[in-house]
């Protein structure tokens, strides 16, 4: 008998200090998010980097008198997937990153799976270039699965493909493809060398309802996008409506008690954007409609007319929201100021957030960046990575954007912290 309470005394002792164990583990992860709350944040040597990088002047001047902060987080950095210059877009990992960095407001992009639910993605048919799924066997039930090299048409494996729990069994990795690769692993290389890999070995996939719950444990404020699907019937299918669908985005929202306030809801489809304004008011009041201006494809998309801005903001919309090279020009001076496209917004009374900085290798400047910095064709403003901030100032001061998203939302705090933006 003494040998049997011997025995329930060890077991019960041991069963103390595990539940004591995962006690700690909790109150560690509940001391992290309460960290990441409420530090003071921290920026990295890349900001640095940059100013020491710029030409000398005002600019530079201005802001080399914040480095040593303090820092702070702030709504006009809004993390852009995360942090996803460094680590897998759309991940804890990067969610995490661009929160610590200052991102004051952090972004879900939102699709949907076969059985209804949301989950973050930048787009409905991506999971072949950001998941391992082509080295696993959920690569059958892909719409077209990996199946060698030089494919055509290549490979593309979509969220609606899969259910909820196949999506989350998958690994997050940087965007990028090796097409000519021999086997799957190797098809999942191609990560640009102005980016990395180092990030990817424990990151996970996030259903929306896991980044409302991380976002609300950090802090931080919710711009999800609900994105369109590459064929309709499949949301109609799924939803029974475009409507339907835009109304679950939202009821996903209140049910993890998010206040409005706290919610940018973003869309391309001004039609969602116009849903949330007639049902959904208090989110539809700081919805964000997105611009699809685009004038490398075929046909163009041109930029909306000022009569359509003006119209807009008669329809409700308050905040609208173009990409960054939109909104700029270069001058004879060599100079970057407001574009015609920026002024007509801003007199059609609509505020603007605007995407994405740091999403091009800047290291030979503007003339080698590509899509976001076609403002500066010939690269006569923007000569180095540095001279970023060159655009960034101006879009701040004249043409007084509420925020914009970056891939390292670290270079746009210490921007923002050191001119005193909220």
């Amino acid at each position: 008998m003494r040998k049997f309470r011997t025995i329930i005394f060890a077991v019960s002792v041991a069963g103390a200090l595990l539940a004591s164990a995962a006690r700690a583990d909790d109150d560690r992860s509940d001391r992290e998010d309460r960290f990441n709350t409420k530090s003071s944040v921290q920026l990295g040597p890349r900001p640095f980097y940059l100013v020491q990088g710029m030409g000398e002047g005002r600019l530079k001047d201005r802001l080399l008198q914040c480095q040593n902060g303090p820092f702070y987080r702030t709504s006009f950095s809004i993390g852009h997937r995360g942090a996803a210059m460094q680590f897998p877009e759309h991940s804890d990992v990067s969610y995490r990153a661009g929160a610590r960095m200052g991102a004051g407001i952090v972004e879900c992009d939102v699709s949907f799976t076969s059985d209804g639910e949301l989950v973050c993605r930048h787009s409905e048919c991506d999971l072949h270039t950001t998941t391992n799924i082509v080295a696993t066997d959920l690569n059958s039930k892909c719409s077209v699965p990996w199946s060698g090299p030089g494919q055509n048409p290549g490979p593309k494996c979509c969220t609606s493909d899969l259910t909820l729990e196949q999506f989350k069994s998958l690994k997050p990795k940087m965007d990028a493809s090796n097409p000519a690769a021999t086997t799957p692993e190797g098809y999942l290389g191609g990560t640009a060398s102005w980016r990395t890999d180092v990030y990817t070995g424990h990151a996970e996939l996030m259903s929306f309802k896991d980044s409302i719950s991380l976002n609300e444990k950090l802090g931080v404020k919710h711009t999800p996008e609900l994105k369109s699907a590459e064929n309709q019937d499949r949301i109609n299918a799924i939803f029974g409506s475009q409507e339907v669908y835009a109304q679950k985005f939202i009821d996903t929202l209140k049910a993890a008690g998010v206040s409005p306030k706290n919610v940018f809801a973003q869309s391309f489809n001004k039609a969602d954007v116009l849903y949330w304004i007639e049902n959904e008011p208090a989110f539809g009041k700081q919805a964000v409609y997105l611009d699809s201006i685009d004038p490398t494809v075929s046909p163009p998309i041109p930029r909306l007319t000022f009569e359509e801005l003006a119209a807009l903001k008669k329809q409700g919309v308050n905040i609208f929201a173009p990409p960054m090279w939109a909104l700029l020009a270069v001058n004879s001076a060599g100079e970057v100021v407001p574009s015609d496209y920026a002024k007509d917004i801003m007199r059609a009374g609509l505020d603007i957030i605007t995407w994405t900085f740091e999403r091009s290798d800047l290291r030979q400047g503007a003339s080698k960046a590509g899509w976001y910095y076609q403002f500066d064709p010939e690269g006569k403003a923007i000569k180095t990575d540095s001279d970023m901030y060159k655009a960034l100032d101006v879009l701040a001061r004249k043409v007084r954007i509420l925020g914009i998203f970056s891939d390292w939302p670290a270079t746009v705090t210490y921007y923002a912290n050191c001119m005193g933006l909220k």
